[in-house]
């Protein structure tokens, strides 16, 4: 017990230190615990034996790996990116996939080891690249698009190479047989879950949630997840598929964000405890001599890799600084890979020293994957020219856009928020030039006549392009801090008195942006629920006056701009004067009310002075109803007035 307690202190001591360490450099906690597990591994210091033990729990890890991908799984999300995911993607997986089988036949390696490497040497990290391209702010350019397009499809396919891979392992007509019995059990098993999975799992989830218990939710989650592992396992199947399919059907309800926030602290310990295994399996020593087919295998991966996928995404349509970007971005191994290479190991398809070759040239590419996608602009400035020249071309199109332009706003995104805005300065003539990154979006905008331009508003040149040194005002229209964070930073280098108003998704980065420079940010919940309090406040019969005053009070106190005009407080109201300002009242019609059957013309509550601001019907609602509107039994007339007309018009309403 003693010595199993120290052997976990050890783990944990270097983990966390490693794990610190990376994150101050900016690298993925992930390859901390690869570092980890060569440095204790038995290969090494040896301080963690390499037990069964060990990797039996390291397999939780990608029970819940592999449950996380089902979560994020989406039938709408592969319906917008479908293209990307099944053209590109599958694309990217197959050709990899026969390019390292065909190499694999010269080399000496069976088919079936060229097979399993290619889908190990297939996968790229997502935890990398998602990581890079948000803080790059490069998440919705065309190449982000391509890359998650491509990771997407690659978390799909492990699945099929789950179960492909240990049927590998069976020679001659036996091979044949094992796959399609793997196949036929899979989809059995699959068909079951799905159909029957879903109609138990919600109203059993239903039943949980009414109990109103956080630990009764996280153990019921954690018994499906491993209950599914489990029958799937039972089935000759992996633990890992199961885990996908319990991740799959809770995607579908509402229970989805609960889950993946009650999940997050199991998955995060067991991956880190997989990826610590995985380093323990690199044995230094046979790296040093056969670091001739260490480097081959970098350059399968790296210059390779990054070829395939450049000229995938060249065929797709792309120009070529989308497509150099694009296999920059997936030119290194992937979490998935070592997921595959332990299970390609563990059923003695890849000999030892390729095994110890391959996972040292995977460990080196995910380390200088950070490198090749922080310097992919310079990249594709030396290789392709052309490409320089695209962009040279999008920047002088923005020019010519804004030329000529003074005292106008720089609109950072062209969304729903972006295009409100737009609506305003349109009404006071206030002139504007848009930038996006959604190509469809621009072309739109502009066959409408909107100075709607394509462009990347995080980037310096862009914004010079845009009339940075002449605008007004910018605003940054999109929920994105990292993006944000970047113009502002341009911002305050080129010109630090511009004012820019920054949107946010809550309040959690407010502070955050504003001592980068945002002169005002914007939490959109917060301006929501300041919404819906004066609807509420309304709707309770408070007079509309003070409404208008508390939303005033509230965004004085929110909004600096605005404290020097709204200091009335709620005190200093006259009584006599609220009392005559309008307020809104609802009133029920029922069956024996004089108005129902009547128009309401007929009813005529104008001449009360009283509005009849909206009706609703069977929960349906009609603003600002037409005169021939015949009442009806239910129906609920929302009015505004004095108070005084308000109870005159509510007894004509009721006696006629």
């Amino acid at each position: 017990m003693t010595n199993s307690l120290q052997l976990l202190l050890i783990l944990l001591a270097v983990a966390v230190g490693v794990v610190v360490l990376c994150r101050i450099l900016r690298l993925p906690a992930m390859l901390g615990y690869l570092i980890v597990g060569i440095l204790i591994g038995p290969h090494a210091l040896g301080w963690i034996p390499d037990a069964p033990e060990t990797r039996h729990l390291a397999e939780f890890g990608v029970v819940f790996l592999m449950f996380s991908i089902g979560l994020e799984f989406s039938l709408a999300r592969l319906r917008i990116m479908q293209r990307a995911v099944f053209g590109l993607g599958a694309a990217q997986v197959l050709a990899t996939i026969f390019l390292v089988m065909f190499a694999a036949l010269f080399f000496g390696l069976d088919w079936r080891a060229g097979l399993a490497l290619g889908g190990v040497l297939a996968m790229s990290s997502t935890a990398i690249v998602s990581k890079m391209l948000v803080e790059s702010a490069e998440l919705n350019t065309p190449h982000g698009q391509n890359v998650m397009g491509v990771l997407l499809f690659q978390d799909l396919a492990v699945v099929p190479l789950i179960i492909i891979i240990p049927a590998l392992a069976s020679s001659g007509q036996a091979f044949y047989a094992t796959l399609g019995i793997a196949l036929t059990k899979a989809a059995v098993v699959l068909a079951a879950l799905l159909i029957f999975g879903q109609r138990l799992l919600r109203p059993w989830f239903h039943v949980v949630a009414r109990q109103k218990s956080s630990e009764l939710f996280m153990l019921n989650v954690l018994l499906f997840t491993l209950g599914l592992a489990y029958l799937t396992e039972l089935a000759g199947l992996s633990l890992a598929l199961g885990a996908f399919v319990a991740g799959m059907l809770i995607s579908e309800t509402e229970y989805r964000y609960q889950v993946e926030e009650d999940i997050k602290p199991f998955r995060d310990v067991l991956l880190g405890l997989f990826f610590v295994t995985i380093g323990m399996l690199l044995d230094m020593g046979s790296v040093i001599v056969g670091l001739g087919w260490v480097l081959l295998v970098l350059l399968i991966l790296l210059p390779f890799k990054a070829m395939v996928v450049a000229l995938l995404v060249r065929w797709f349509a792309g120009d070529w600084g989308v497509a150099i970007r694009s296999g920059l971005g997936l030119a290194q191994a992937g979490e998935f890979g070592f997921v595959l290479l332990t299970l390609a190991g563990g059923v003695n398809l890849l000999p030892a020293e390729v095994m110890q070759n391959v996972l040292a040239g995977m460990l080196i590419s995910m380390l200088a994957a950070p490198f090749f996608i922080h310097h992919a602009e310079a990249i594709v400035r030396r290789i392709s020219p052309s490409a320089w020249m695209n962009r040279a071309m999008q920047i002088h199109q923005i020019a010519v856009q804004s030329m000529g332009a003074d005292a106008h706003i720089i609109i950072c995104g062209y969304g729903r928020s972006g295009q409100a805005l737009a609506r305003f300065m349109e009404q006071e003539k206030v002139h504007f030039i848009a930038l996006d990154l959604d190509s469809r979006r621009v072309r739109e905008a502009a066959a409408s006549g909107e100075n709607v331009v394509y462009g990347d508003a995080a980037r310096r040149e862009v914004l010079l392009a845009a009339g940075l040194m002449r605008a007004k005002t910018l605003a940054i229209t999109y929920s994105d801090k990292h993006s944000a964070l970047r113009i502002l930073h341009h911002v305050n280098e080129l010109r630090p008195g511009l004012p820019v108003v920054v949107r946010t998704a809550d309040e959690t980065h407010v502070e955050v942006l504003k001592k980068a420079g945002a002169a005002e940010v914007v939490a959109e919940v917060t301006e929501g629920s300041v919404m819906l309090a004066s609807q509420a406040l309304l709707m309770s019969g408070v007079p509309l006056n003070r409404v208008i005053q508390r939303i005033q009070e509230s965004r004085a106190r929110r909004y600096s701009v605005f404290s020097g005009f709204f200091r009335t407080s709620a005190g200093e109201a006259d009584e006599m004067t609220e009392s005559l300002q309008p307020r809104f009242h609802s009133v029920l019609l029922e069956e024996r009310d004089a108005a129902v059957g009547k128009t309401l013309d007929e009813v005529n509550l104008a001449e009360l002075d009283v509005e009849v601001n909206s009706v609703r019907r069977h929960n349906v609602r009609g603003s600002q109803p037409a005169g021939d509107m015949v009442l009806r039994n239910g129906d609920v007339l929302v009015l505004l007035g004095q108070p005084m007309p308000l109870m005159a018009a509510e007894k004509r309403l009721r006696e006629g």
